[in-house]
C-alpha cells in the first residue's frame, strides 16, 4: 500500500475507533487491531498518539464544516444563508450517526488539555465555525436585513448558545429534544440580531 493510502487507512480506522471508544478510549493497539496489523505499522507512520487522534478529530470534524459550507453556498441573500447555517448547524447531531458529531467534540474538548495537538485543531476548528457564522452576520449587517453593533462577538454567543443545548442532549440524553434545541437557539439569534420572531424558520427551498 503506497505511504498516503496507508495513513488515509490508519486515520479511516482511527475515526472508527474513536466512535465507539471515545477519545481517551482509543490507543495504538486498538488503532492496530481495527486495520489487523501491527503497533508497529502505526508507530512508523505516527510519531505520537496525540498526532494521530489529532488528525482523525480533524478529517470528522471537517466534514460537517463542509456540509454546512455547501448548503450556505446554495443559498442566496445573507438571511438565507443563516436559515442554512441553522438547518445544517449542529456538529453531527442530527446525521445518521445520531448524536455522534457532537460526541467527539465533547471528547476532544475534555482531552484538550491533555493533548497539545487536540488541543490547537480543535481551537482552529472552533474559530474557523465562528468565521463563517460571523461573515454571514456581517453581510446581514451591511445589506441592511441584520443589527448588531459587533458581529463576532454576536457569532461567538450564537455558536456558543448552540452548543452548550447540543451538549446537555449529548450527555443527558432526552433532557431536551432537538426540537427545543433548534426552536430556542433561533429565538436568541433573532434577538440577537433584531429579526422579527419566526425570521430563522421560513423555508427557504420551496
Amino acid at each position: 500500500m503506497a505511504p498516503d493510502d496507508r495513513r488515509a487507512a490508519i486515520i479511516a480506522a482511527t475515526r472508527r475507533v474513536m466512535a465507539r471508544q471515545g477519545i481517551a478510549g482509543t490507543r495504538v493497539r486498538d488503532v492496530a487491531s481495527e486495520l489487523g496489523t501491527s503497533s508497529g505499522l502505526i508507530h512508523h507512520y505516527y510519531d505520537s498518539m496525540d498526532e494521530l487522534i489529532a488528525e482523525a478529530f480533524a478529517e470528522e470534524a471537517r466534514a460537517d464544516l463542509n456540509s454546512v459550507m455547501a448548503s450556505i453556498n446554495e443559498a442566496g441573500d445573507p438571511l438565507d444563508r443563516l436559515i442554512r447555517f441553522f438547518d445544517t448547524y449542529d456538529r453531527g447531531m442530527s446525521d445518521a450517526d445520531g448524536d455522534l458529531g457532537m460526541q467527539i467534540w465533547l471528547d476532544a474538548w475534555a482531552e484538550a488539555a491533555r493533548r497539545p495537538a487536540l488541543r490547537k485543531i480543535s481551537r482552529a476548528l472552533n474559530e474557523e465555525w465562528q468565521r463563517v457564522l460571523a461573515g454571514i452576520l456581517r453581510a446581514g449587517v451591511a445589506g441592511g436585513q441584520m443589527s448588531c453593533g459587533d458581529p463576532d462577538a454576536s457569532a461567538w454567543r450564537i455558536l456558543s448558545l448552540i452548543d452548550g443545548l447540543v451538549l446537555q442532549r449529548v450527555a443527558h440524553g432526552d433532557l431536551l429534544s432537538r426540537e427545543q434545541i433548534d426552536g430556542w437557539s433561533r429565538l436568541a439569534a433573532e434577538a440577537e440580531l433584531g429579526l422579527r420572531p419566526g425570521a430563522l424558520t421560513h423555508d427557504v427551498t420551496g
